[in-house]
């Protein structure tokens, strides 16, 4: 064997040791150095929170080491280029996505608060004791949520004569009353309509209406016929027939509105009892009285015409008349509903009130009234109803001063 030949494993494991040793020391230092340069933190990850051993340099490194991928609505305590540092304490929160409905309009938000009333405080927006809100102000956030907010609006409701200011979150006035529980009648009213939309300060007037039937009765009266009867006395008269008021039965629709009557309409009229004719004889016998042949003077005055007669324009009245104030008294204080008969409207300058007279058509009468329209040779009779006092109408009439 040469040399060479024996010398070659001795220099191979020369040489092999010391490399061996070498990348032994490589391994052992950088072993080392990891261990030196690893650092415990901890971290806090949506209120979860642990503790992680790192090696990574900076927050971002940190993030990109456990697979985060942050956006600009996320909450992060430290800056991404902060530098890792043992027991250092990291905060991270994801923001969830939500939509936020406010009377009808949606906008949808990034929220990394805890609780539905954070999130609404964070943003400004208030809940009112009357509002209403589909979810619990305590609930918390979770990813895709819907907050939905009807704030409420004052209304006035004026119920016929009742009113009421009530606060709501309904959106029409049908739906208002639903809640309200007032039901409207056939008849009622409503101001606005049904389907106007809910304002703030609206009025929302209900005027009840009904229709009810009244039957009232009522009297008819009796006409009073004159009728001249030779057989009898001129200057006198005498009643044929008393008269007797008839009877009608009259049916009206009647509207009520929040309790008072605004209509009342006649859609029936029946006559129950007829009503009776009061009639009158008058005396027109002329008795003539036995003349002395000695007494001229007294047989020229009965040749000759009274100078107690004269013609007049005669009209009518009744005391119950539109024109009238309806108390029944004439201006010198006598009742004409107690005492209808023997009335007359004189010109007290042509004839005295209180004067006894005879009045052609009408009979004896008493000068007990006056009128605006009575003047000169003018008469107004008395008559029991205003009917009569209307058949009568106009005419030239003897009267004569009996008294």
């Amino acid at each position: 064997m040469d040399l060479k030949t024996k010398l070659l494993p001795v220099l191979r494991n020369k040489v092999i040791i010391p490399i061996i040793t070498v990348i032994t020391l490589i391994l052992v230092t950088g072993f080392v150095a990891l261990e030196v340069t690893k650092a415990e933190i901890q971290f806090t990850y949506n209120d979860e929170t642990e503790t992680i051993e790192t090696r990574a340099q900076t927050v971002e490194d940190l993030l990109e080491e456990l697979d985060i991928e942050i956006s600009e609505h996320d909450e992060l305590s430290h800056s991404l280029d902060a530098a890792i540092e043992s027991e250092m304490q990291i905060v991270y929160k994801e923001a969830q996505a939500l939509t936020l409905v406010i009377d009808g309009e949606s906008t949808m938000y990034y929220t990394t608060e805890k609780t539905v009333a954070d999130f609404l405080d964070n943003i400004g927006v208030e809940v009112g004791e009357h509002d209403q809100l589909n979810v619990d102000a305590s609930d918390l956030i979770e990813a895709d949520l819907t907050i939905v907010l009807d704030q409420a609006v004052q209304v006035i409701i004026k119920d016929a004569n009742e009113e009421e200011k009530v606060w709501t979150t309904e959106e029409t006035v049908s739906e208002l009353l639903e809640s309200e529980s007032i039901e409207l009648d056939e008849l009622d009213r409503l101001e606005p309509e049904e389907d106007d939309t809910i304002t703030e300060d609206m009025k929302v007037r209900i005027t009840r209406v009904e229709e009810v039937t009244d039957v009232v009765e009522e009297t008819i009266d009796y006409a009073t016929v004159r009728r001249d009867d030779d057989s009898l006395k001129k200057g006198t008269e005498e009643v044929v027939e008393s008269g007797a008021e008839g009877l009608v039965e009259k049916e009206y629709r009647v509207t009520i509105e929040n309790g008072e009557e605004v209509e009342r309409e006649l859609v029936n009229e029946e006559v129950k009892q007829e009503s009776e004719q009061r009639i009158i004889a008058v005396g027109t016998k002329v008795v003539q009285e036995p003349v002395s042949r000695n007494d001229n003077a007294s047989e020229q005055s009965s040749s000759a015409p009274s100078s107690n007669t004269m013609t007049m324009e005669a009209t009518a009245y009744n005391w119950n008349c539109g024109s009238c104030d309806g108390r029944g008294l004439t201006s010198t204080g006598y009742n004409l509903k107690a005492n209808p008969q023997g009335v007359v409207a004189v010109d007290p300058s042509v004839i005295p009130l209180g004067t006894k007279l005879y009045i052609e058509g009408y009979g004896y009468a008493v000068a007990r009234d006056t009128g605006g329209a009575i003047n000169g040779n003018k008469i107004d009779l008395h008559m029991s109803s205003s009917e009569e006092a209307r058949r009568f109408g106009r005419r030239t009439v003897q009267v004569e001063i009996v008294d």
